[in-house]
C-alpha cells in the first residue's frame, strides 16, 4: 500500500523535539509517547514511546503480532490511537492528519500498484492526485523510473514486472511527493535475496538524500544492513531499544575466537580450556573451517582465565578475537522466542488494522 499526500508549499510546521538520547545531535523526525491502541480486550499497542531522528532508520523488530503494523498505521493516520501522542516532522498525527499526511510515505508488505497500466501511467497519475502538474507528473515520474531502474519497463503493464521490481516501483510511487519520514512496513516480504538487495540500496540512497525512514522488519539481516537503531516490540510493548552493539552488549557474553597458529593444536587447544573447570564457562566448539576455537565467555574474569590458561600450556596463538552475539541471539534473548521469517498471512490482530 502506498500512502502520500499533497506536497506542502511550505516546510513542516513546528520546531523539531531533540532526543534525549546521549550522543544524539539530529533533531527528532518521529517522537511517539505514550501510545495505545485496543482492539477489543487486546492492547495492540500499551504505552509505546519512540524516537526517530531525522536521516536515520530506525528498525522495528518484533513477532507476528507484536503491533508493529499498528504502529505505523497510526503514525501515518490510517488508524486514530486510543491515547498517547506521536509528532511526525513536526505534525501531530491526530491533531493535524492532514498537513502530516503531505510529508509522508507509506510502502506496505504488498506491492499495490496498477496492474493495468505501465509503470510511467502509475507514477504519473499518483503525481496528478498530488497536484502536481502535468509536465511535473510527468518530469517526476520519470525521474523515478531512472531512480528505480525501471526505465527500460516505463511502458510495460505493471502485470508483467517481476516482484522485486513491482516493490521498486511501490517505493518510487512513494516518493513521488518527496516525503520527510517514509514508513516501511516489512517491505522486502516474500522477494528473493538478490531482489532484497536492491531494495536495501534504494533505502540507503533515500537516507542519503535525508528521509528518515521508520522500518519494520522481522528480517535480523534487514536490520543489521539498513538501521542505525533499534527497537524491539512484543505484545504492544517496547521491551528494548538501542543501537545494534548496544543490545548485543546488553545481552551479555561474547565468543572468544582462538586460532592456534599450528593446526594441528587445535584440537589441543579446545580441551586445554574444557579441562580449566571454570564455573559457567560453557562447552567450547571447534570450527575447523576458520581454524578456531569458540569459547563463549560471560565476564571479563572468564576471559582473562582462558587467555592464560593457554598461554600456560605453552600453545603458540595465531590471533584472539571476541564477537558479541548475533542479532537473532539478542532478539531470542530479549523475547524468549526465535524472530519468525515473514508470513503470507497476517495474524488476527494485525489483519484488524487494515
Amino acid at each position: 500500500m502506498t500512502r502520500i499526500d499533497k506536497n506542502p508549499d511550505t516546510s513542516p510546521g513546528g520546531d523539531r523535539p531533540r532526543s534525549d538520547r546521549p550522543g544524539s545531535d539530529r533533531p527528532v523526525a518521529v517522537s511517539v509517547r505514550g501510545l495505545v491502541k485496543h482492539y477489543g480486550e487486546t492492547k495492540a499497542l500499551d504505552g509505546v514511546d519512540l524516537d526517530v531522528h531525522e536521516g536515520t532508520v530506525m528498525g522495528v523488530l518484533g513477532p507476528n503480532g507484536a503491533g508493529k503494523t499498528t504502529l505505523v498505521r497510526c503514525l501515518s493516520t490510517l488508524i486514530t490511537p486510543d491515547s498517547g501522542t506521536a509528532i511526525v516532522a513536526g505534525y501531530d498525527a491526530v491533531r493535524q492528519p492532514r498537513q502530516l499526511r503531505r510529508v509522508i510515505g507509506l510502502t506496505g508488505q504488498y506491492a499495490s500498484v496498477d496492474e493495468k497500466i505501465s509503470g510511467r501511467e502509475n507514477l504519473y497519475m499518483i503525481g496528478r492526485l498530488l497536484d502536481l502538474s502535468r509536465k511535473d507528473a510527468k518530469a517526476r515520474a520519470d525521474a523515478l523510473l531512472e531512480r528505480f531502474s525501471l526505465t527500460d519497463a516505463a511502458t510495460r503493464p505493471a502485470k508483467t514486472y517481476s516482484g522485486g521490481m513491482r516493490r521498486r516501483l511501490d517505493l518510487a510511487a512513494s516518493m513521488i511527493g518527496r516525503p520527510h519520514v517514509l514508513y516501511l512496513d516489512e517491505p522486502t516480504t516474500g522477494l528473493d535475496p538478490r531482489t532484497r538487495n536492491e531494495v536495501w540500496d534504494e533505502v540507503q540512497s533515500m537516507v542519503r538524500d535525508g528521509v528518515t525512514v521508520l522500518l519494520t522488519t522481522q528480517y535480523m539481516e534487514e536490520a543489521e544492513q539498513l538501521a542505525s537503531e533499534l527497537t524491539v516490540v512484543d505484545h504492544g510493548k517496547v521491551i528494548a531499544r538501542g543501537g545494534i552493539e548496544e543490545l548485543k552488549a546488553k545481552v551479555g557474553g561474547r565468543t572468544l575466537r582462538i586460532r592456534p597458529a599450528d593446526e594441528l593444536e587445535l584440537r589441543p587447544l579446545a580441551h586445554a580450556i574444557d579441562d580449566m573447570g571454570l564455573t559457567g564457562l560453557a562447552t567450547t566448539t571447534v570450527d575447523t573451517r576458520s581454524g578456531c576455537v569458540l569459547v563463549p565467555v560471560l565476564s571479563d574474569e572468564q576471559l582473562t582465565a582462558v587467555v592464560g590458561a593457554v598461554t600456560a600450556r605453552g600453545i603458540t596463538v595465531g590471533s584472539i578475537t571476541t564477537e558479541l552475539p548475533s542479532l537473532d541471539e539478542v532478539f531470542l534473548s530479549i523475547t524468549g522466542h526465535k524472530a519468525s521469517a515473514p508470513e503470507d498471512a497476517r495474524p488476527e490482530l494485525e489483519e484488524a488494522a487494515v
